[in-house]
């Protein structure tokens, strides 16, 4: 028998809410909330600890349902809870009627390791907008990046739109954050070059040899990357613009730059 909870006024249900909408909730307790069998799966592969499961089976399939249970290894709770609550804590009508509670985890710096002596990685500095998140830590999944560091983040990672934004890439990848100086000195601790992304540079990209272990430094799209990481990087590298502005949206020029390593380290 599962628990069951049907009324949005349950005290259990307020602190998930809250849990959902404050990031200070979700540092205070070291816990975050999920929602959707494909980001739920996908936390399972990244090996994230569950505390407790919850489920509209107005919405869920039985089957998969029991198969998702199945996969998961440790002990957990289990909430049946109706329609209403369900719509209060989900973001979206379309994640099959599930959500789990989660265990955080550190994002430190000192738990990337690498399989390869050429590693590559994606670092982004202050980014803010949970959307450009999201689509970065996509674009890192796609290209098969060893590493996704996030210097000085603005946002929360466990944010819920970066959860749903990233389509749950944001277990699937190697990450960590920490200040500029912090990810600049790991870098240089793993003998890692560093190609900043910037509008002052001389250097296109494409001339760039990154079959060396390499970190792809980009940063926001109205200041770009700070003084500090343009004066620690090997060569900082441009996107040549053919047209009338100068930028484009951080997560496009990263998939540039990054495909354009793969494409080399494929050859």
């Amino acid at each position: 028998m599962y628990k069951k909870i049907e009324s949005t006024h349950n005290s259990l249900i307020k602190e998930l809410f809250q849990l959902k909408e404050k990031s200070r909730n979700r540092k205070k307790t070291n816990t975050f909330m999920i929602e959707g069998v494909r980001e739920i799966t996908l936390a399972i592969q990244g090996n994230y600890i569950f505390q407790t499961l919850l489920v509209d089976f107005s919405l869920a399939d039985k089957q998969i349902f029991e198969q998702l249970l199945s996969a998961i290894s440790v002990e957990i709770e289990i909430i049946e809870i109706s329609n209403t609550v369900y719509q209060k804590l989900a973001h979206r009508d379309t994640t099959e009627g599930v959500l789990v509670i989660a265990n955080s985890k550190k994002l430190e710096l000192e738990a990337i390791s690498f399989e390869t002596k050429t590693p590559l990685i994606l670092v982004a500095e202050a980014p803010e907008k949970p959307g450009n998140i999201g689509a970065l830590l996509r674009t890192a999944d796609a290209a098969g990046v060893d590493a996704v560091l996030i210097a000085n983040p603005k946002t929360d990672m466990y944010n819920p739109n970066i959860i749903r934004s990233s389509i749950g890439c944001i277990f699937t990848n190697q990450i960590a954050t920490g200040s500029t100086d912090e990810i600049i000195s790991f870098l240089k601790k793993n003998t890692i070059e560093i190609y900043g992304a910037a509008l002052t540079a001389s250097n296109v990209y494409s001339t760039i040899d990154f079959n060396k272990a390499s970190a792809i430094v980009v940063g926001t799209e109205d200041v770009g990357l700070s003084t500090t990481w343009l004066e620690n990087s090997t060569t900082n590298i441009i996107i040549p613009m053919h047209g009338k502005i100068d930028s484009m949206n951080v997560s496009v020029s990263a998939a540039i730059i990054l495909f354009e390593a793969v494409r080399q380290r494929s050859i």
